[in-house]
């Protein structure tokens, strides 16, 4: 998504190849979450020679939240920090209270970040989306 923000535009697609190659992700398993962020409809996706992804929506308008919503779901910020079934706060398990305060955290963060202030920080060359092998 971020890479989309970054290098597409309103009128221009990215391919799947170049987002794969540049971000050294496997391009069957990028193409599997193409698919469900097009299925929830952040990314816009176009067939033939001139297609490709885009954003769906302006990037201020798309939240982190929503992101991985689309991809995994809003239950990540439910979970059992060691992955037991059954805790709660009546039987948690030995990092319950302390993983919940960290993810009602990480939660509050996911929702008001946007794609926009992310891109900004790309953009301004504060922080970096090409992985270090590449650089």
């Amino acid at each position: 998504m971020l890479y989309l923000a970054v290098h597409g535009t309103r009128d221009s697609n990215v391919d799947l190849r170049k987002i794969a190659e540049e971000q050294e992700i496997p391009r069957h398993f990028l193409s599997k979450i193409m698919q469900l962020l097009v299925r929830n409809g952040l990314v816009a996706s176009m067939k033939g020679p001139t297609g490709g992804f885009r954003l769906n929506r302006p990037a201020e308008e798309i939240t982190l939240l929503q992101i991985v919503d689309a991809i995994d779901g809003i239950d990540v910020f439910t979970q059992c920090g060691i992955g037991l079934k059954r805790c709660n706060d009546l039987k948690p398990c030995p990092i319950h209270n302390e993983f919940r305060v960290a993810r009602a955290r990480i939660e509050e963060l996911f929702r008001t970040q946007t794609l926009q202030m992310l891109k900004e920080d790309v953009d301004n060359g504060k922080s970096f989306i090409t992985l270090l092998s590449r650089q």
